[in-house]
């Protein structure tokens, strides 16, 4: 698309002309317009520098050009059917936020979305300035196993109930709101009460690897550390939810201990592992799924966990990783649940993932009693 004139971007809804007053007053993007089968996204920023939109994983960074001399940036950036992405503005070293857009994941990214996007209830837009609420139980203890001592959340979602332990649980304090979603769907009627742990990881390639230590530190340390702290909390229907290499360890953790963890939500899990294979030039192109196809063409039994699967269809690397997994967890006995997110590798993908599988984890039926 050509931009010309004092109107440059009217066909984005700013009739303005760029870098005026009344443009940035009226500036609220991105924004989007049909272009083929997919769409353009225009992206703007004020200042003086030179700067890029990074995403989380779906693109490399994009530059931004100057409209003339103003103090105007902007990119037009063309974006697939169905994509919700996480972005920032990089300037020089730093990083941070668009001040045009009102969607906030954390204090220094935004989430786009196009907008044929699915909805995702429950997540409140965030600013750059909204502070996150903080679960106010809170315990920190040291681990044997893991090494050094760390700070676990606890929050009851509508008074508490089935554990769910969120691995990377930074993320679903700092960037994306889970106590407000989690709460909001249980006030609807989306999933019954439960408790949530947030899980903090320091190494997350040592943690979350096809190893035993994290789930031996789960068992023997943290779900006792949970049942003293006061809050009401049953272990006994426990939920893990893990992204990516967290998905690796949740269906890990099921076919290893599986007295332990018998309902797992994954996102986007990194099916592609293998030891070593993080340290190679090409992590996925390893065999197709990794050790847990592997581990699960041996048909352990599976009747018991009922395993649901999220992958963001723009991932083409990962889906045949994780379809196989997929295809051998039903296999085993399992009762699997699978879909596909209008995202990449992108926790603005996961999130709905994550409060939908989770509903599913928890309710009635085969598998998990």
């Amino acid at each position: 698309m050509e931009l010309t004139g004092e109107a440059a971007f009217a066909a984005f809804g700013l009739p303005e002309e760029p870098g005026t007053d009344a443009f940035w007053a009226a500036a609220r993007t991105p924004a989007s317009v049909p272009d083929g089968d997919g769409w353009t996204t225009l992206f703007l920023r004020r200042g003086s520098e030179a700067a890029s939109v990074g995403f989380e994983s779906w693109s490399a960074p994009v530059p931004l050009r100057r409209w003339g001399g103003t103090d105007c940036w902007y990119a037009e950036v063309r974006m697939p059917a169905r994509l919700r992405v996480t972005y920032q503005f990089l300037v020089g070293d730093e990083a941070y936020a668009d001040p045009c857009n009102p969607a906030g994941a954390g204090g220094d990214r935004s989430v786009a979305a196009t907008p044929d996007a699915p909805p995702q209830p429950h997540w409140p837009p965030l600013g750059p300035d909204d502070v996150l609420p903080l679960p106010r139980t809170r315990r920190r203890g040291a681990s044997e196993r893991l090494g050094g001592r760390r700070t676990v959340r606890v929050h009851e979602a509508g008074g508490g109930g089935p554990v769910v332990l969120l691995l990377d649980g930074d993320d679903w304090l700092y960037l994306h709101p889970a106590v407000t979603a989690f709460d909001s769907a249980v006030a609807d009627g989306d999933m019954p009460p439960v408790t949530l742990v947030f899980l903090p990881a320091k190494d997350r390639a040592a943690e979350f690897g096809c190893r035993p230590a994290l789930w031996e530190a789960v068992r023997d340390e943290l779900l006792p550390l949970v049942a003293g702290s006061g809050v009401r909390a049953d272990p006994d229907r426990l939920v893990v939810a893990g992204q990516s290499l967290g998905g690796l360890s949740a269906l890990y953790a099921a076919l290893e201990v599986p007295g332990l963890v018998s309902r797992v939500a994954c996102q986007s899990p990194s099916a592609w592992w293998t030891p070593g294979a993080m340290e190679s030039a090409d992590p996925l192109g390893g065999p197709v799924g990794g050790v847990l196809a592997e581990r699960l063409r041996g048909r352990p039994d599976l009747s018991r966990l009922r395993a649901a699967f999220d992958v963001g269809e723009h991932e083409t690397r990962m889906l045949p990783h994780c379809g196989l997994v997929e295809s051998l967890t039903a296999e085993a006995g399992a009762t699997v649940r699978v879909s596909r997110s209008a995202s990449d590798h992108d926790r603005a993908g996961w999130r709905h993932a994550l409060l939908r599988d989770v509903a599913w984890a928890l309710a009635p039926g085969p598998g998990a009693g």
